[in-house]
């Protein structure tokens, strides 16, 4: 197009004469912009000319001068000296009666006015007298950028727009640093919106008549050109934003002149074909009139759209501030798609390829959208190839980008890029496949979009030479990646990744089930796993439609529209299964994984559809024959769990077929009752004629104990037999896990079963009493299991203790009266053993060595977080006293990264049932590990580790200090007496005064009232010659001020006593004796506080299985490019690509001589101008950036584990 010859020669010649070097060569040099000056007679007030316009054009390093007289540059020099001319404000709209500069402002910003009406209005002024009308214009505009400054008719006239902006500068309102464009929240969308509206429909209003006039546009940039290098933030946000806006709007009208030109030139070729006399030589004057005009304008746009590129664009788009940066590129991306001949070259693609390497996210993100609008054009691809060889590997790289925004961009901009005529390389490609197991939803989305047009474009191209149907072609290629992915574990995030792409194919359980069933020709055994995976993770998104774990994305309602879908994807999920689910579970019976998978599917049907129809019951009795065959078959936990979920779902209530379910189990536990009952006294007493026999006893007692969780299984009455088989085992000595942990959970299950059965039925005295001994018994039987060497032995009797307890406490019974008899508190033995278990086997790192494996780290690691959940269920729910937890809180810092939720949840619901007493809960922690501390010896005491325990405790009182008010105060009063309690014989004086240094973390909590209150009581209660003391010192004053964190610091350098660090010795064993439980009895929580709080969920008896989720990436997460660079010339975008860094480079600020009193009177320096050293042109370094995407957590989110454990 020629149309844009001129802006693209105008570009090289821009490159070649502002840069060192050829274009991409990154020699940016700070220096000082010069204004040439030359010594001439005054200048005319305003240009005239287009001469003027391409004079002014010429100078790329100044801003964009109004007049080609060279007098110009005098005057600025003048100004630049300081030689301000002080003329009073006067009324922008005198002798003209039209719309004023105030009237524009209030109906851009409000929205609420037609912006047609507007301009319209503004036209008709400008019409009457344009100098008027475009001074109304410019004080709109300033009156944008914040300024409370005028531009008034005297300036106007004798000023250049060096002096105007300077004057405006000194009338910046100084208060405040925000002007309109700055404006948080939603505000902020709708300014920018009208802002850039008014730009646009201004250069549409104008578009025949007033661009050419020689006066309006050339004026307008000329000014903007002035502001947009001005070191007030807000003219060069506000006049930047504008003049591109309003260089789009001459792009647009520049490519509707080229139309009209191509037309008009056309139309005269053929006239001028014509033979002599059949020409119509009036027509063809009139044509090559047209033609001269058109040339004549498309000459003047030109001029105009390389000044304010040149003026504007090429310094502001590498300006200080990101959205500046982030404007201009969005600008160049309109401007290259809109006119591709005059922009669409390597002078131009070269300030994106730049900016990829921004450290701004938002300027990236505008980078990458930007090229998104280019590649979707097949008739630029051509243009781009040398772009794109020149920089895919910085776009590849980007799929890491931390801003997870910018990473969804990049990978629809690479599909794009795969569906051009050279797409991606396979190695290219499997940069993208990994995402799809990314924790960003979005992410992962966007990388399922990729892989499934990937996998697509594999099958069009085998097509031929398969006669497979594309959904079934489809499953195998997904299968086979999902195989070589080698995340066996994580089908659920491919299958949510793939689900808003390939949702129809995910759903085919036609012939999903069909390859299953095929017996010969069908998958090999891998393949037939890897799809039974896939499969019951998409029916689980089928029948939930949520995420899985670790890509939850707030609480989204889903529509009506969402609802039916998933109702009747539901509904197809069940009349599909329900005939086939027998078939395949007899198929896949033997092997423990696929059926575990299997037994899955019951969960996502419409179980009510079983009782819809007889023939249906059918099948249902087909589904518990297969279920009590696999129990039969199988004694692998997994298998079992699930087999007793599925029990417990059938058997509801709820249905009306629940009493066949019932009785179809029921037979099932009696054969495996009475299997185990005529091995029972040969078990005990270890005479069991063949191993088999023993085997056989064994696993039916695993079998009842899995499905006693979904079944009552009192009707059996197994209890004595399983307490007298744990009693015998550990007399002997001879532990055998295998027995004794089904049996402890066969005991714990019955009791829980005859609580329930005691709520509803209302049993005599005489049984309720025989309960409580059963339950005593059982406690005893399993607090002395907690002190056995069989981990497996010790944490089932932990978790069955912690359900026990919390269903047998007060607060279970409190709404009846008559089960008063069955509570039954915990002993101070059994509380004690509790309290040391948690400190050995929960919050100690021995067991955790033992794990090898990442898989078995994290088991162990689960396993802890559930023991120490149903611990503080007992705290929180007043099994146990409120100074139990004492044993938790002192483990917040130290073990913040794997219990750090829990805890905080425990504290948090501690201070709703009793604030004042967990503010003193919090404070013997503190205390109890500082005497733990003063044990060592003297050159290994370090203070350090409470404090910062101490440090992450203070932030739970949250900010509202009235409200922790009285906590707190408690808190320091404890302390205060704790530091200064009397000596004990054979101890130092004093020795507890350095704990004053771990309370002064809590003094920023207090109010000023409060703070004298406890330095006189600090006062009263410290001896005098301890008053000098540098921990009294210290303390005291934290109660004078608040301390910041960074002058407690170095407080701490100054008087913190010398102590060296150590290690924290291993905890002892606590006994009944010692405990603390047992020393602060006078501590008691409130009754009446636990009235509020819900019934909790049960630690051992929670059947619901989270998914796994994936490993957690390792790399360290960094912005994407920290810099920008100009990384050579067109001629070497074939080069390796180089990451640069830009630091800037400070040079001394000139201020005006004459006027910098008044200057400094009216401008806030600090407020309204940037350093100037920040706006340099930098230098550029070499570095490194490193970035990386997440996989979802392998732990439950904390939300989920709250639910979950805490209800």
């Amino acid at each position: 197009m020629e149309s844009g010859s001129s802006i693209s020669d105008s570009i090289d010649k821009l490159d070649y004469t502002s840069d060192s070097g050829s274009d991409y060569e990154a020699t940016m040099i700070a220096k000082k912009r010069r204004k040439q000056t030359v010594p001439v007679a005054q200048p005319p007030k305003r240009p005239r000319h287009n001469a003027a316009l391409r004079g002014m054009s010429s100078l790329s390093n100044s801003p964009i001068p109004t007049t080609p007289d060279p007098s110009l540059q005098q005057q600025q020099q003048q100004s630049s000296q300081g030689t301000f001319r002080q003329v009073s404000p006067r009324p922008v709209n005198a002798g003209i009666q039209g719309i004023s500069a105030k009237d524009i402002y209030d109906a851009v910003f409000s929205g609420k006015s037609a912006m047609v009406t507007v301009v319209d209005e503004w036209l008709c002024s400008y019409k009457q007298g344009r100098e008027a009308g475009l001074l109304v214009l410019i004080n709109f505009i300033v009156q944008s950028c914040g300024c409370k400054g005028v531009v008034s008719r005297e300036m106007f006239d004798s000023m250049h727009n060096a002096d105007i902006i300077s004057t405006l500068t000194k009338e910046f309102n100084e208060d405040s640093v925000n002007y309109p464009l700055s404006t948080p929240g939603p505000q902020l969308k709708r300014v920018k919106a009208g802002l850039c509206e008014f730009a646009r429909v201004l250069v549409r209003s104008c578009r025949n008549s007033f661009i050419y006039d020689e006066y309006l546009f050339p004026t307008l940039l000329a000014l903007l050109t002035g502001l947009s290098d001005s070191q007030v933030r807000a003219f060069r946000h506000t006049s930047t934003l504008f003049a591109l806006k309003l260089l789009t709007g001459l792009v647009e009208v520049g490519v509707i002149v080229y139309v009209q030109l191509q037309t008009t030139q056309r139309q005269c070729d053929m006239e001028k074909s014509k033979r002599e006399h059949d020409r119509a030589s009036d027509r063809l004057e009139e044509l090559q009139a047209t033609i001269s005009e058109l040339r004549e304008n498309r000459e003047e746009l030109s001029s105009l759209m390389n000044s304010t590129f040149r003026g504007v664009f090429v310094h502001r788009y590498r300006d200080r501030l990101p959205e500046i940066r982030a404007v201009c590129i969005e600008e160049l991306g309109i401007w290259m798609k809109s006119d591709p001949e005059g922009f669409l070259n390597d002078g131009c693609l070269k300030y994106i390829g730049w900016t990829l390497h921004d450290k701004q996210s938002p300027v990236r993100l505008q980078c990458v959208r930007a090229l998104q609008g280019l590649y979707q054009e097949k008739e630029f691809i051509g243009r781009l190839e040398l772009f794109t060889n020149r920089f895919k590997k910085r776009i590849l790289s980007m799929v890491l980008d931390k801003d997870p925004d910018v990473a969804v961009e990049v990978v629809n901009l690479l599909l794009l890029l795969q569906q051009t005529e050279e797409g991606l390389q396979e190695e290219e490609c499997s940069h993208i496949y990994p995402l799809v197991y990314a924790e960003h939803r979005g992410l992962a989305s966007a990388a399922g979009t990729f892989l499934y047009n990937k996998l697509k474009s594999v099958i069009a191209t085998a097509k031929k030479e398969t006669d497979k149907s594309d959904n079934a072609a489809f499953l195998k290629i997904l299968i086979s990646f999902y195989i070589q992915s080698e995340f066996h574990e994580h089908a659920a995030y491919l299958v949510d990744s793939l689900w808003g792409a390939a949702g129809s194919e995910l759903r085919d359980w036609e012939t999903m089930t069909g390859f299953l069933l095929q017996e010969a020709g069908g998958l090999v055994y891998e393949e037939e796993g890897a799809l039974i995976d896939l499969m019951m993770c998409a029916m689980r998104q089928a029948a939930q439609t949520t995420p899985p774990h670790g890509r939850t994305q707030g609480k989204k309602m889903l529509s009506v529209k969402d609802k039916n879908i998933q109702k009747q994807d539901k509904r197809l999920i069940t009349t599909h299964f329900i005939p086939l689910l027998p078939l395949l579970l007899a198929k896949y019976s033997a092997d423990a994984e696929k059926v575990c998978l299997l037994l899955k599917a019951p969960m996502y049907f419409e179980l009510e559809m079983y009782s819809n129809a007889q023939w249906l019951e059918k099948h249902l009795d087909l589904l518990l024959s297969q279920v009590c065959g696999i129990v039969e078959k199988h004694t692998e936990v997994t298998v079992l769990e699930a087999c007793a979920l599925l029990v417990g779902s059938v058997c509801s209530d709820r249905y009306t077929f629940s009493s066949r379910a019932r009785l179809a189990v029921s037979q099932l536990l009696d054969s495996l009752a009475e299997y185990f009952s005529t091995y029972q006294s040969d078990l005990l007493q270890g005479t069991a004629d063949d191993d088999d026999d023993s085997y056989s006893a064994i696993s039916a007692l695993k079998r009842i104990a899995v499905l006693s969780s979904a079944m009552d299984p009192t009707g059996w009455k197994l209890f004595n037999s399983c307490l007298e088989m744990l009693k015998s085992k550990i007399n002997s000595g001879l532990l055998d896990k295998e027995l004794m942990v089904p049996a402890l959970k066969c005991a714990a299950f019955h009791l829980m079963w005859a609580k329930v059965n005691a709520t509803n039925s209302k049993p005599a005295e005489a049984e309720l009493i025989r309960l409580k001994k059963d339950v005593r018994s059982f406690c005893r039987i399993s607090q002395t299991c907690l002190s056995l060497d069989q981990a497996e032995i010790r944490d089932q009797a932990f978790e069955m203790l912690c359900d026990l307890l919390l269903l047998y406490s007060v607060n279970s019974v409190r709404s009846e009266p008559a089960l008063q008899t069955l509570v039954h508190l915990p002993s101070d033995s059994l509380r004690s053993e509790m309290a040391a278990f948690l400190l050995d086997y929960i919050f100690s790192d021995t067991e955790e060595a033992e794990e090898d494996e990442e898989e078995g780290k994290i088991t162990l690691l689960q396993k802890k977080r559930n023991q120490l959940a149903g611990y503080c269920k007992l705290v929180i729910y007043g099994v146990i006293d409120l100074t139990a937890a004492t044993d938790v809180f002192k483990h917040y810092d130290k073990c913040f990264k794997d219990f750090g939720d829990i805890i905080k949840e425990t504290v948090s619901k501690t201070k709703l049932i009793n604030p004042i007493l967990s503010a003193k809960t919090i404070c013997l922690s503190l205390q109890q590990l500082y005497s733990e501390m003063l044990t060592e010896d003297r050159s290994k005491r370090n203070l350090t580790e409470i404090r910062d325990l101490a440090k992450r405790l203070a932030m739970s009182f949250g900010v509202d200090l009235h409200r922790a008010r009285k906590p707190v105060v408690a808190l320091h009063m404890d302390g205060i007496r704790f530091a200064f309690r009397d000596v004990q014989d054979g101890e130092e004086p004093y020795p507890n005064i350095p704990f004053l240094q771990v309370l002064s973390e809590f003094s920023f909590k207090l109010l000023p009232k409060d703070r004298a209150q406890l330095a006189e009581l600090l006062k009263s209660e410290c001896p005098s010659a301890a008053l000098s003391w540098p921990a009294v010192r210290m303390y005291q004053r934290s109660l004078e001020t608040r301390s910041t964190a960074k002058s407690r610091e170095q407080e701490e350098r100054d008087d913190t006593v010398s102590l060296q660090a150590t290690p924290v010795a291993k905890r002892r064993r606590t006994t009944a004796k010692g405990s603390v439980l047992s020393s602060v009895k006078g501590l008691e929580l409130e009754s009446s506080s636990l009235h509020s709080l819900h019934t909790p969920v049960l630690t051992s008896t929670v059947q619901k299985q989270p998914d796994k989720a994936p490993g957690k990436s390792t790399t360290t997460e960094s912005d994407i490019g920290s810099g920008i660079t100009e990384l050579g010339s067109e001629d070497e975008f074939s080069s390796g690509l180089q990451m640069r860094k830009v630091k800037a480079t400070k040079r001394r600020q000139v201020l005006p001589t004459t006027e910098q009193q008044d200057l400094t009177s009216h401008l806030s320096l600090l407020s309204l101008i940037e350093d100037v050293s920040e706006r340099e042109e930098p230098h550029i370094e070499d570095y490194e950036s490193d970035s990386s995407y997440s996989l979802p957590s392998t732990r439950h989110t904390s939300l989920s584990i709250m639910d979950e454990l805490f209800d």
